[in-house]
Parts: C-alpha cells; structure tokens; sequence
C-alpha cells in the first residue's frame, strides 16, 4: 500500500519513518529545495547557518527513530549534554550562568540574586511534578480520544490537579514561586518556547523548564540541521523517496478517502493514506477543496513570529555561551506590544552561536550568530522599517552590555521575517508555533492528528497537536502512527 507525506519538515520526516514502519510504500513531496522547514540551513560568504530551531531538548524522540528501525543511534547520530543552559545579561550588567545542574543553576541564582537557592530548586521541582503527571498526557497521547481520559496516567493525575496551576497564569506561579523581579522574567521567558504569553498562558506550562534543568539541553555533533539530516538517511534507508521542489496543489478525495495528490506540474499521484506536514491553514485554505473547514481551528490565536538576523562575527566573543538571553528592562511592556502587533522599542534579544562548539561553521577568527527578537505574526507591518529599527536597537544592546563595538564586527548578514517565513515554510502569517497557548484550553482546541471527515488522512507538525518545536513535532508523528492502520 502506498503512503503519502506532504512536507519534509521534521513532523513529515518523523512521519515517513513510522509509516515505513508499519509496510507502507511512502514518498515525501516536499515545494522546497531540501528538507527541514524550518530546521533546515544555508551557507553563506563561508558561514554556515541554521535556520530556526536553535534549542534541542528530548532527545530521546530522535533515537527511538532509529531504536524503531533496528538500528543503534549512536552509529548515525551524536549530540552532547551541555553544562550549561543559558547565559542571561540584564542593561544593569547582572549576568546569571544558568547551569544545566538544578543545584548549580539553584545556587547560582542564590549569588546573583541574593536569594533563597531553595526557592528556586522549589520551583524546579514544582516544574517536574507538573511533567511527571501531566507531561504523558498532555504530549503523547491523542487528546479527542476516550482511551486517553480513562488511562491510567490521567487517573494518576487527578489527585494533583491542584498542583498543574489551571486556574493562574505563567507569570502568577512564577511570582508566586520566584519573588524576584528578575528571576521571575527568566522564568516567565519560556513561554516564549511556543510563541505565547506568560501574561496569559495558563500556569501548567510552568513545566517547560524541566525540559533544559531537570532532562537538560543537547547539542547534535554538527548543529541542529544534523537531525535533518540524520533522520532523512533514516528515511532512505527505510525505502522512503523523497521528491523536492514538488510542490503539492491538490488532496484528492472521494467519499470518506483521500485518494492521491495533484502536483502543480499537473502530476497526480495516487495513495491509501496521506499524512499532512505543511501548516493546517495553509492545508485547509490552498490544498484540500470542498470539505467542510475546522473553523474553530482555523481561528484560534496565532503564535508570535520573530525577526531573525543571521550575522558572520569577526572575533571571539567569550563571555557568551552557546545560548545567551539579553533582556529587556520591561517584560511586561515586550509582550504587550507583541499582542498589539507590534515590537517594544526596548525587547529581549536571543543570541545563538554553534561555531562555539562545532567546528566548521565559520572561518577561523569568526562566530556564526543566530540573533532573534520575538515578533507579532504578520498583519501587515512594514517590516523593512521594522527591520532598520531592531537591528540599530539590537546592534546598541549588546554593544552596550559586552562593551565591543558589534557594528564593525559583522562580516556577512541575511535576515528571515515573519512574511518571508510564511512563504519558505507555509507557516501561515508567519507564526513560528501555529497558534498560540494563551488559553487553559488551548491544548484542546490544537488541530488533532487524524481527520474526522477522510479515514485515511493524518496531521503533523508543529500546527497540530501537541504543538511547535521539535520535540513535539516528533511526537506528532509518533502519535499519529499510532492511530494508523497497519498495511495489507
């Protein structure tokens, strides 16, 4: 029997792999000239850059692909825990080394802030309770489905819903926990994982830190694209083919089935079960005609975006890490702009840089920056004014903070915002996480992985449930090959 994927992003390359699995003959069509999405990279003036995801947690959803496939990770895959998670620099010049270790990290923040350490690992351990009896529910599991309400893990859970914090938001529970104004902005930041607002999002996702502090952060041997790259030659050897530049125009259908694709060459191409990558709008609205559309779906709260700038850097910055956060002096004012549409004039920089600690991505006496600012999805700014505007203030802020002059350092520059990521990826609006989580309800409104209305059609990625980044990407494949039936 033959499967179809539509999308090489690492949701549809998870997906190719699982639906191997179960005997399906699959092809992936992917518009692009490669794979990855939004976890794809480019070279540029002899820097090598990542595209979008620059954090890796959970690793283990990665190797339990190859564990899936008879095959040892370790043979195909590298990547190593890091000691430390982030670096933090505040305008006063309070700088926090946010160690992996949650004693270390505890203390730390003790030294800084002159603060409880207890206080904190309380906080952290608050995060894991939340994971341990929420976290299988919540991301492994298809929320429509009875089974999952009446698992043994949700009865486990029952008991401690007082603990999941339903009822308050990100920033009350971190208030609540942390006291201190700056802490609790370090806390408060994760929500930014899935593009929302701690202001709004609803407590439980307080669990996010215990993915960097408690499971860790993982850097793969060549950068993130590495996982790309590692999973498609997974792919292939599983007999999966996969097609670029093919982009898809047409989901054929008859009755209760899909039955095929149409490419915009006028190609068809017929199929027993289609798995959709690409951004549930763009299917919904570009892909699939006349079925009934998941309105509540298809109006739900996008996600933030962002303003990336990928800078060439001449030097050795060495008070930066791996992942350093550069914050803003007021937090709240940041994400209130950000749900009117537009950036604060004083916003929050993230600064990546792999040429750290994989070797390669720049020329020797150079950094590889992956510099971001949390953006509006698209509504229609001018984002070339927009673009002016944050690189001076971003180039300003960290001049400022680590006393170099960044101006003179950059050799080489590319930028990606939030219209050009919805045409390179489909995203629609440009929103990173699809929809937002600013709602206690927002889990339950994501677009599920398997149709109502067609038997043989599923969803992935990060605009489906469990949701955006990586992890859940691949926990989206693995949740909707379990609702797959087996090939005959």
């Amino acid at each position: 029997m033959r499967a179809i994927v539509i999308g090489a992003g690492i949701g549809g390359i998870a997906a190719a792999i699982r639906t191997a699995r179960l005997g399906y003959d699959v092809t992936v069509f992917e518009s692009a000239p490669g794979p990855g999405g939004k976890l794809s990279s480019f070279e540029q003036d002899g820097f090598r850059f990542d595209r979008g995801p620059s954090l890796f947690t959970m690793p283990q959803y990665v190797d339990e692909l190859f564990e899936l496939c008879g095959e040892n990770p370790r043979d195909y895959f590298h990547y190593r825990r890091e000691e430390v998670v982030c670096r933090y620099f505040w305008d006063d010049m309070d700088r926090l080394i946010a160690y992996a270790d949650p004693d270390l990290f505890s203390q730390e923040a003790a030294n800084v802030f002159n603060v409880d350490a207890h206080l904190v690992r309380k906080a952290l351990d608050a995060s894991e309770t939340k994971y341990t009896y929420s976290g299988k529910i919540f991301l492994e599991k298809p929320l429509h489905k009875l089974s999952t309400w009446l698992s043994k893990d949700v009865l486990t859970a029952i008991p401690r819903l007082a603990q999941m914090d339903l009822d308050d938001t990100m920033h009350a529970v971190n208030q609540r926990q942390l006291k201190h104004p700056k802490l609790v902005q370090l806390f408060d930041r994760f929500a930014t994982y899935n593009g929302s607002n701690p202001y709004r999002a609803p407590g439980i996702l307080t669990v996010i830190p215990t993915f960097e502090h408690l499971i860790g952060t993982f850097l793969p041997k060549g950068g993130m694209f590495d996982i790309t790259s590692s999973l498609v030659a997974l792919a292939k050897r599983q007999g999966v083919k996969f097609h670029f530049e093919s982009k898809v125009q047409n989901v054929l259908h008859t009755g209760t089935r899909v039955t095929g694709i149409e490419l915009n060459s006028g190609e068809t191409h017929k199929a027993d079960l289609i798995v959709n990558n690409a951004d549930v709008h763009f299917f919904y609205q570009n892909l699939i005609k006349d079925v009934k559309l998941p309105k509540r779906t298809l109006t739900q709260e996008r996600s933030t975006s962002a303003i990336i700038f990928y800078w060439g850097i001449r030097g050795d910055f060495k008070e930066l890490g791996l992942h350093n956060i550069f914050f803003s002096n007021d937090y709240k004012a940041e994400f209130e702009a950000l749900q009117s549409g537009t950036i604060a004039n004083d916003f929050t920089v993230y600064v990546n840089a792999t040429s750290k600690y994989v070797q390669g991505e720049a020329p020797e006496g150079t950094e590889n920056w992956f510099v971001m600012v949390n953006a509006p999805y698209d509504r229609g700014q001018d984002w070339q004014k927009e673009i002016s505007r944050i690189r001076e203030h971003t180039i300003t802020k960290l001049s400022k903070i680590m006393s170099k002059d960044l101006r003179s350092a950059i050799q080489t520059e590319r930028t990606w915002t939030p219209p050009e990521i919805q045409v390179d990826t489909g995203s629609y609006l440009g929103a990173l996480y699809g929809t937002s989580s600013n709602s206690k309800f927002a889990a339950f409104f994501r677009h599920r992985n398997e149709s109502k209305q067609f038997e043989n059609l599923f969803f992935v990625g990060g605009s489906v449930h469990p949701g955006g980044g990586v992890p859940l990407a691949l926990l989206s494949a693995k949740i909707a090959a379990d609702l797959m039936p087996r090939s005959t």
